[in-house]
């Protein structure tokens, strides 16, 4: 029996810690999948892979400095595919910064109609020392890009690029190189470049597998053919937090020694035919304990419960654990509308575990109870039918083509200029059973919303209002009212945004960079050596009372660092260059953010760069 069964609760690893380099390593690439995010969890990202890890995300979230940076950092190297329509919203106004995302958030939607639901990451680091070669990081998980806390599964698998194809990661090597085709807008050449190149690079990955297991394959569902299903086994165990009694049915079927073993959610079950469960040896529930963190109430119902899936099989002398994105429904295993990823561990079970030691006391089980038949209502019909409605809207807006037009306003204000905004349908929509439908952009909240219903099914443009620059956006939030019910949903989606002035990217850096203070500490970050994360995170620190910049080269070595930075090649001052023409392009609003001496300063490094450009072009 292994010392620690697979799935054991009590080996626990941090999202960013996922995505930090290995030592020695910077980050270069990166191609991620999920079914839902939220705007604050994708901006905390581009910090942890390319500036600083941090214990959680709210603490990224306080420096607004590293948000920026990191957004600019990862600029064309990183895009974040998404199922249409399931961007979470809020009523109250997201950040300025999330407009940075515009580019990096893709919305798609499944090929066969279902849901797009696969979570993964696929990143690629560079070398600090250029005789190293490139490393892979590849991860498969069951988590969405969102702030839950709820239990979830997670493989990390580290590689290196071979010389050759491994045949074995050809269904994941495709998977990356076809999602630009099922985007909803359209994608930019340097998108399609980045997933190309990523799928190449899995192509040939050779994979250090972690301890007990001796070989890893992978399976995508939804892209056609035949989808993936466990194989025949001896004995079978599921974790999934969805269900229904067509796929298990089918999976009921598979194990030929014993019946198999459920865990699942407490109202999936209850959902579930008493003939269903009666093919189960033990149909079992997260406890109630384990739904919280240390036994104190969780913030939200959404950052709870159970979200792991997996499937375990034993079969001969093996055990196989297949983890990743599929739940135990009809969409997932028999119809295979859904996209999903599976990943499959196999070794000897000797090492690995048996079903019984992985989701029984010794393994994951210690968090489950059994389930007790009636001990909690199925859904009302009246409810799942809200349901399917707002489903059906969601999925209707999404996929219309609508596409948003903004151009200066007539206003008489002198001081800020604003913009208008209208959002214009190519066709009437059919949005059956919608009674409200409101909608503002994410930066304004939903005290600027505009009700959308009556617009949206004639074909008319609706106007959503004058905002200044820097609220220009091209994500929309969206809350659906069902007529029949109270029911409701609130979500955000991004549309094609005409007219967009190119200054806007400037209004925003002004917007957080708004004094001296504010722009010597970028200046420390931009100056911050790629691959130092300490320094970086200290740069990104708030620190009142920096006085002027003559102080702080007093203080820090600015200057040395600068010049240092024009030895080794000028890079981070081609970055000092773009921030300062940002900054000058924006609208003027307040005092300068830039030192006038620091402006005198940067004018003999301009010379100096222009000088290096000259020489290493000849």
């Amino acid at each position: 029996m292994p010392a620690r069964t697979s799935l054991d609760p009590e080996q626990r690893v941090l999202y960013g810690d996922n995505l930090q380099a290995p030592p020695g390593y910077i980050f270069d690439a990166a191609v991620a999948t999920t079914f839902s995010l939220d705007f604050e969890t994708a901006l905390a990202a581009p910090v942890s892979l390319a500036l600083f890890a941090a214990e959680n995300r709210d603490e990224i979230l306080q420096h607004p400095l590293a948000l920026l940076e990191g957004a600019e950092r990862i600029a064309g190297r990183l895009a974040i595919f998404t199922d249409a329509g399931r961007i979470l919203a809020s009523s109250a106004p997201h950040s300025r910064l999330c407009s940075l995302l515009e580019r990096t958030i893709i919305e798609v939607t499944a090929p066969q109609g279902g849901a797009f639901h696969p979570k993964m990451w696929a990143l690629r680091f560079t070398p600090v020392q250029p005789n190293e070669p490139p490393r892979l990081r590849l991860l498969v998980l069951s988590r969405n890009l969102t702030c839950d806390r709820s239990w979830d599964i997670a493989l990390t698998l580290d590689g290196t690029i071979s010389r050759r194809p491994r045949r074995g990661n050809r269904p994941l090597a495709q998977f990356i190189r076809r999602l630009p085709d099922s985007a909803c807008t359209a994608v930019g050449e340097d998108t399609r470049a980045l997933t190309e190149q990523l799928s190449e690079d899995i192509r040939r990955a050779e994979w250090t597998l972690p301890e007990p297991f001796d070989s890893v394959s992978f399976a995508v569902n939804g892209l056609g053919g035949k989808p993936w299903q466990p194989d025949r086994c001896a004995r079978l165990g599921i974790i999934s937090p969805f269900c229904d009694d067509a796929a298990l049915d089918l999976l009921a079927s598979l194990p030929n020694r014993e019946p198999p073993r459920l865990i699942s959610r407490c109202d999936e079950l209850a959902a579930l035919s008493p003939d269903t469960l009666a093919q189960f040896a033990q149909a079992a529930v997260l406890d109630e304990m384990a739904t919280t963190e240390d036994g104190e109430e969780a913030e939200t119902e959404t950052q709870r419960g159970l979200h792991a899936k997996a499937f375990i099989a034993e079969s001969g002398w093996d055990t196989s654990i297949t983890v990743g994105s599929g739940n135990a429904t009809r969409p997932v295993l028999l119809s295979g509308r859904n996209v999903e990823l599976f990943a499959t561990l196999t070794g000897r079970r000797s090492r690995v575990g048996s079903v019984e030691q992985i989701m029984g006391p010794d393994g994951f089980g210690r968090l489950t109870r059994e389930f007790r038949p009636g001990e909690l209502a199925a859904p009302e019909p009246e409810r799942r039918a809200a349901e399917a409605r707002l489903e059906e809207a969601r999925r209707s807006l999404c996929r219309s083509g609508l596409t948003l037009h903004c151009q200066p306003a007539e206003t008489n204000d002198t001081y800020d200029s604003l913009w208008s905004v209208r959002l214009v349908p190519t066709a009437p929509l059919s949005l059956a059973g919608m009674s409200a439908v409101a909608v503002w952009p994410i930066t304004r909240g939903d005290g600027h919303s505009r009700e959308a219903l009556d617009a949206l099914c004639s074909g008319e443009p609706l106007d959503l209002g004058a905002m200044p620059l820097i609220d220009l956006t091209r994500f929309m939030a969206f809350r659906l009212s069902d007529s029949a019910t109270n029911a409701s949903v609130l979500f955000s989606t991004g549309f094609d945004l005409e007219g967009l002035p190119a200054e806007r990217h400037g209004a925003i850096t002004r917007w957080v960079i708004d004094s001296k203070e504010t722009f010597l500490r970028y200046l420390r970050l931009l100056l911050a050596e790629l691959g130092d994360p300490f320094t970086a995170a200290l740069a990104a620190q708030t620190d009142e009372g920096a006085g002027d910049w003559r102080a702080a080269v007093d203080d820090t070595p600015l200057l040395e660092e600068m010049v240092r930075a024009l030895c080794r090649g000028g890079e981070q001052l081609q970055a000092i260059e773009r921030l300062i023409s940002r900054l000058e392009s924006a609208e003027a609003g307040g005092p300068d953010p830039i030192p006038p001496d620091f402006r005198a300063l940067w004018e003999t490094f301009r010379i100096a760069l222009k000088a290096k450009e000259s020489a290493d072009a000849s």
